[in-house]
C-alpha cells in the first residue's frame, strides 16, 4: 500500500507540473500575438561624435534594407497591431549632385490584415549628403516650403537634431536634419492610433535616427561648397510634385 501511495503522490505531481508548464507556454505565446506600444526609447549621441566612431562594416552608403532602419515588428509594437499585420517596402533613390545628396532610399511600411489592410501607416524617406551643411540646407529648403504650401509647421526638440512638425489635412509630417543625414516620416491619418501624430513621429525619429548614424561614413566626409539656393528651390519644387516631402 506505501509504494503504490507513493506512486501516485509521483504521478499526480508529475501532472501537475505538465500543467503548470502548458500554461506558462501559452501565455507567452498569446502575449508575443500583438505588440506593445511601450517599446523603450532609445538615446542616440551627437552627429559628429557617431561619425567620428563610424561602424566598422560601414561603407558610408544607405541600407538597402529599409527593416535595417525600423523593423516591422517595432512598428506594429507602436502601432499595438498583430506582429505579422504589416509589410515593408524598400525604394532605392539617385544621387542628386546639385544640392549634394549622394544617397537616398525610401520606405513605405503597408498594413496586410484588416482593418488597415493594403493601407499605408508610415512613409519614411532619408536622403545623405556629402556634408552636413549641404543637408541642414536641404532641410531648410523644403521645410520653407512645406511651411508655405501648408501655412503651418512648428519646430520640435529631437536632440541635436534639426525638426519640424507639419500638420497636412490627410497626414501629419516630420522632417528632420541630424548630420549628413535628412529623414521625412509621412504618418496618415487614418494610422494615427490614440497618441498625439506628432508624439508618434517623435518616437520613431528617436529609433531611426541612431540606426541611420550608423550607416554613415566612419569619418566626415570633406565639405564642398553647397550649390545655390536655385538649384536647392528646383530639387524641391520637383519633389513636391510628387505630393509627398522628399528627403
Amino acid at each position: 500500500m506505501r509504494g503504490w501511495a507513493a506512486r501516485r503522490a509521483v504521478t499526480g505531481a508529475v501532472r501537475v507540473l505538465f500543467l503548470s508548464i502548458v500554461v506558462g507556454a501559452t501565455a507567452a505565446c498569446g502575449g508575443g500575438a500583438v505588440g506593445s506600444p511601450e517599446l523603450p526609447v532609445p538615446t542616440f549621441a551627437d552627429p559628429s561624435a557617431v561619425a567620428a566612431a563610424g561602424s566598422a562594416d560601414s561603407d558610408g552608403a544607405l541600407p538597402d534594407d529599409c527593416g535595417r532602419l525600423l523593423s516591422v515588428a517595432d512598428l506594429s509594437a507602436l502601432f499595438a497591431r498583430p506582429i505579422d499585420s504589416v509589410t515593408v517596402r524598400t525604394v532605392r533613390g539617385v544621387p542628386e549632385p546639385s544640392v549634394g545628396r549622394t544617397g537616398r532610399v525610401g520606405c513605405r511600411y503597408s498594413g496586410v490584415a484588416d482593418p488597415l489592410k493594403g493601407s499605408t501607416l508610415l512613409d519614411l524617406n532619408v536622403g545623405r549628403y556629402t556634408d552636413a551643411a549641404a543637408a541642414a540646407k536641404q532641410w531648410r529648403v523644403n521645410s520653407a516650403a512645406e511651411r508655405a504650401s501648408e501655412g503651418n509647421g512648428r519646430e520640435v526638440p529631437i536632440g541635436s537634431a534639426q525638426a519640424m512638425i507639419v500638420e497636412r489635412r490627410d497626414e501629419t509630417v516630420l522632417m528632420v536634419a541630424y548630420g549628413i543625414d535628412t529623414l521625412t516620416f509621412v504618418l496618415p491619418r487614418a494610422a494615427t492610433g490614440p497618441r498625439p501624430a506628432a508624439d508618434t513621429l517623435v518616437d520613431l525619429a528617436l529609433r531611426v535616427l541612431p540606426q541611420v548614424a550608423a550607416t554613415a561614413p566612419a569619418t566626415p566626409t570633406p565639405a564642398r561648397p553647397v550649390a545655390p539656393v536655385s538649384a536647392a528651390r528646383t530639387t524641391a519644387l520637383d519633389d513636391r510634385a510628387t505630393g509627398r516631402p522628399q528627403s
